[in-house]
């Protein structure tokens, strides 16, 4: 009975150790670091599975800056919020400042952004007394409104883009007549442009004859209303410049 004691002691000593290493080999697992890394790896990849910032201009809102264009008394440029493919708000985030510009800004630009809401285009009125404010707001909100434009035509599909659509401005009344256009659109773009009436008759004939092949050529490559008035035919580039713009707000529509 005494020399069984030691070989008692000894199995319970062994059986104490493989107890022992069964428990810490079914511990280790969690608290391996792999395993640890990954799931912190996961829980940093929750957060970040929202959507990007790029998803407004696919909708056809968010907010888009014209070009600074130049004046006699400063710089204007606009900012439009769109909604929809829809302005919903206009600013001027340059204006002419100082001295008797102060006054004319302050007059001048409110009117011109509640007109480039109400209008939808920048077919608006030339504010009296601030013309140079007024031509720059204008020529600054059509370079904004042509960076709307791909955003909203993309959501008519693509057989709506690739459809060519014709659409024929407003007669505009010039001193020597009439000057009426007619565009092509396909795909967003202005792929024709035709004057149906000009001036005619005596001296009309041969200004109408130079301008309105420059205007047609023009109209195509800017694909907008914003082009030069061609030299000795003011009053014709003037009419045309304002039929082209209906048309081209009609396309847009």
């Amino acid at each position: 009975m005494r020399k069984s004691h030691p070989i008692r002691r000894v199995v319970l000593a062994t059986a104490a150790t493989v107890s022992g290493v069964v428990l810490l080999l079914s511990l280790k697992p969690a608290s391996d670091p792999a395993s640890a890394s990954a799931v912190g790896a996961a829980a940093q990849q929750s957060p970040q599975g929202g959507t990007g910032g790029g998803t407004q201009a696919s909708t056809g809102s968010g907010t888009v800056t014209g070009d600074a264009t130049q004046t006699q008394y400063g710089t204007v440029q606009v900012r439009l919020t769109v909604a929809g493919g829809k302005v919903t708000r206009a600013e001027a985030v340059q204006a002419p400042k100082g001295g008797l510009s102060d006054q004319k800004t302050a007059m001048a630009v409110p009117k011109l952004n509640q007109e480039a809401v109400a209008a939808q285009s920048a077919r608006i009125d030339s504010v009296s007394g601030a013309t140079y404010t007024s031509t720059g707001y204008k020529k600054s909100l059509q370079s904004a409104l042509d960076k709307v434009k791909p955003s909203s035509a993309s959501t008519g599909g693509a057989a709506g883009a690739a459809q060519a659509r014709t659409v024929t401005g407003k007669v505009t009344q010039t001193q020597y007549g009439p000057v009426q256009v007619r565009v092509t659109v396909a795909g967003g773009k202005v792929t024709e442009a035709e004057a149906v009436q000009a001036p005619k008759g005596g001296l009309s004939d041969q200004k109408t004859a130079m301008a309105v092949p420059k205007l047609n050529q023009e109209a195509v490559a800017a694909g907008n209303a914003d082009i030069d008035a061609v030299s000795g035919a003011t009053y014709t580039s003037t009419g045309y410049k304002q039929s082209l713009q209906s048309a081209l707000d009609q396309a847009g529509g």
